[in-house]
Formats: C-alpha cells, structure tokens, sequence
C-alpha cells in the first residue's frame, strides 16, 4: 500500500489568491488535488474577535511532499500568519492514495 497521505489546509480572504495557490501547487506536482470552499470565519487577532469571509483550500499532498508544499504555500500566501495544517489519513481507498502519491512528490 502506498504511503499515507495528508489533507494540507490553508485559508486565504480572495477566491483569486485562493485559485492561485491551488494551481501553483497542483502544478509544481506538490499536490495531487486542491479544493476550494467558502467558508465564514471567527477568530482573534490583535485582541478583538474578528469576522469575515474567507476560501479554505484542502490540498491532497503525499506525506513526503508536506515539506515543500507548506513551503510554497508560505511564499505565495499574503497574510501575516497563514493557517498551514496538516490531517493525517489512515486509510484510503488503495487506487486513490497511489494517485495522490504518484501525483505529488518532494520538489528537487
């Protein structure tokens, strides 16, 4: 069975930075996949609660390949602090998580 992979998640405030991020590492083969959501966001910064809309993208990247994605997600992303977080998969169906490992790879 091929190596497990991850589920890498970032937010961006802009359905084009979100589009961006996505092609540049499907495209750089850091990942197989990328989705893109809208989702409504709470959280604190700067000591007040904040609101606003965001895009969540959910990367499907071999657990090899973290690494350099989360390196080149930090070099295209525009907040201060990107949320860059990783989810583990067990267990996948076998053909699918051979597609993800043949379809993202370590940069070099």
């Amino acid at each position: 069975m091929p190596a497990p992979f991850l589920l890498v998640v970032t937010t961006v405030g802009r359905r084009d930075e979100a589009d961006r991020l996505a092609r540049a590492l499907v495209e750089r083969g850091l990942a197989a996949c990328a989705q893109i959501s809208a989702i409504d966001s709470f959280y604190a910064w700067d000591g007040i609660v904040q609101h606003d809309p965001e895009f969540r993208i959910l990367f499907k990247v071999a657990a090899n390949a973290y690494d350099d994605a989360e390196r080149a997600i930090r070099e295209l992303h525009s907040y201060e602090l990107p949320a860059i977080h990783a989810i583990a998969i067990e267990r996948a169906h076998e053909p699918y998580a051979a597609w993800v490992a043949a379809n993202s790879r370590p940069q070099g």
